[in-house]
Order: structure tokens, then C-alpha cells, then sequence
């Protein structure tokens, strides 16, 4: 082959690669959500001790953020808490954008304020020391990005529960400080992420649905359910004794299917894992008290 031919294919094959290189990388390759976040986070180096949190180490920050992106439903609310509410919306966006949750939790931190979604969220001086101190709650006494994350959203949102302790004293998070309604678990959903959000149901009253399990085995497939429910009788040993009982306890459904004796299986995330329930149909229409439906697809 003539050398002046080889020397411009050579030449047109390496400038096509380095014009290849330098195109953004979701216009040549698509990049997962987690990809990003791991990018992202891996850009950032070592952070330097942040002025606003100082009780929140960098490293273990970061590591914390890596461990969010790779397993979301590791996320976990701590032992004895009031944070169910809070952790069980937080499977939002660590699964349909943890490089959006990555990026706001890192302004959070460098900044001491950030914007999610309709919300500004400025947390004072109380919850900025508090953070990367709440002890004896299991694997979030290791996850300070955890305690930023739930203290701001206990903090930021206010329902009915909260009236008579609206500021965070040292152990709120086991108080009413921490609680949340129904109303008020749909609206942090609404305010914070731009998708289609709808909820059946209330603190006293049960959805006025006929036929739970036809509903929500037909709902499942659309989108995540979140359901607020009378966790004392959906532990109880013996489901046949009735209880007096109000809903306390928010989980993630992620499976129901009925068994060949007519008992309903349903597969729930809560306290950071999976977990398995088989309950009669009475009792599922008993213990539920609401039920959120989440659509991922953005409004227009």
C-alpha cells in the first residue's frame, strides 16, 4: 500500500477516535443512573470537613452516598425511630435517580442548603450538630448522610402529628417530631419528585377499596406502592386475635400473590430488607389504612 494512503488512514482513524472521545458520554454510550452517581462521586476526590456538619465525617459521607446508589434497598431507617415514613420515600430517587440524590446531598453538605424538586431545604443549627450523632439505631449509627437526609425531611415537613413538637430537641427522632401522617407523607412525595402521585385511604379510615388484593396485584406493575398500615397486627403471632389499632408503619410493596389456600402473600421492604408476610384476606383489608401509588412518568 502507498505510505502517503496508509499515513492518511492512520491519520483519519485516530482523529475519528480522539472527536469520538471528547463527544459527551450519553451521546455515544448509555450510562445507568448508578454509573453516574459512582462518576460523579468519584470526581469529588476527598472532601474536605464541612463548616455546616460538623459531626458528619467526609469519607464515611462518601461512602455512605456509594452504598445508596449500588443498593437502594439497604437504605435503612435505624431501630426505634420515627423515620419509616422518611426511608420508605427515600427508594425514589435511589432507584430513578441516585446521580440527582448523589448531587444534592453533596451541595447539602458543602453548602448547608440544597433544592429538591419545589423544595428548599435550609436546616438550622440544631439538626446541622445533631447529624453524624444518633447512636444505638444499628447500621444508621454508621450512616451520617442517612441521619442529614432524614433529620431535614423530619425538620423541613410538618403535619398534624407535629403540632405540639415542632423543634428538634436532643432524641426526637424517637418522638412525634418525626412523625407522619398520611396527608402529609403524599405531599413530601408531590413536592419532591415530578411524577404522578396518587392515594387512597387516610389515619382513621381505610381505602375504600372492595377488593384489595385484585387492586393491588393490577397496580404493582404500573409503579411503586407504598402502603400505611397497623404494623402491630401484621407482626402479632396470632392474626385471628383482634386489637384495637391505628397506622403507624409506611412499607414498600414489592410483590403479592395469593397461595393455593387462599392466603395472600406479600413481599414488603422495610428496615432496610426484604421480608415475606402471608396474611388472610380480612386481615390485609384490616391492617391497611393507605395506599400510595407512584407513577415514574414525569408530568408534563
Amino acid at each position: 500500500m502507498n505510505r502517503y494512503i496508509l499515513f492518511f488512514l492512520v491519520t483519519a482513524f485516530l482523529s475519528a477516535n480522539r472527536l469520538q472521545a471528547q463527544l459527551p458520554v450519553d451521546s455515544t454510550v448509555k450510562v445507568t443512573q448508578q454509573q453516574r452517581a459512582l462518576g460523579f462521586l468519584d470526581s469529588l476526590g476527598k472532601l474536605a470537613p464541612s463548616k455546616y456538619w460538623p459531626n458528619v465525617d467526609p469519607d464515611l459521607f462518601l461512602v455512605n452516598l456509594r452504598t445508596f446508589a449500588l443498593t437502594p434497598l439497604r437504605f435503612y431507617e435505624g431501630k426505634g425511630t420515627n423515620f419509616c415514613a422518611y426511608s420508605a420515600i427515600t427508594y425514589i430517587p435511589l432507584n430513578y435517580d441516585p446521580d440527582g440524590f448523589s448531587r444534592f446531598m453533596v451541595t447539602l453538605y458543602n453548602t448547608g442548603k440544597a433544592k429538591m424538586g419545589k423544595v428548599w431545604f435550609r436546616p438550622g443549627k440544631a439538626i446541622q450538630e445533631e447529624a453524624g450523632l444518633i447512636r444505638y439505631k444499628g447500621a444508621l449509627d454508621i450512616s451520617p448522610a442517612g441521619q442529614m437526609w432524614f433529620l431535614c425531611l423530619a425538620d423541613r415537613f410538618k403535619g398534624y402529628l407535629n403540632i405540639f413538637n415542632r423543634h428538634f430537641d436532643k432524641g426526637d427522632e424517637n418522638t412525634l417530631w418525626a412523625s407522619t401522617n398520611f396527608a402529609k407523607f403524599n405531599r413530601m412525595l408531590r413536592r419532591l419528585f415530578r411524577f404522578e402521585v396518587h392515594a387512597k385511604g387516610s389515619d382513621l379510615i381505610r381505602p375504600p377499596v372492595k377488593d384489595l388484593y385484585k387492586y393491588l396485584s393490577g397496580k404493582i406493575s404500573e409503579g411503586p406502592i407504598f402502603l400505611y398500615l397497623n404494623n402491630r397486627l401484621l407482626y402479632k403471632k396470632n392474626h385471628v386475635v383482634t386489637r384495637f389499632g391505628i397506622p403507624t408503619h409506611y412499607v414498600l410493596l414489592l410483590d403479592i400473590y395469593k397461595s393455593g389456600d387462599g392466603r395472600i402473600n406479600i413481599v414488603y421492604w422495610d428496615y432496610g430488607k426484604k421480608t415475606l408476610q402471608q396474611v388472610p384476606p380480612k386481615l390485609l383489608k384490616k391492617i391497611i389504612y393507605g395506599i400510595t401509588h407512584f407513577n415514574p412518568v414525569a408530568k408534563k
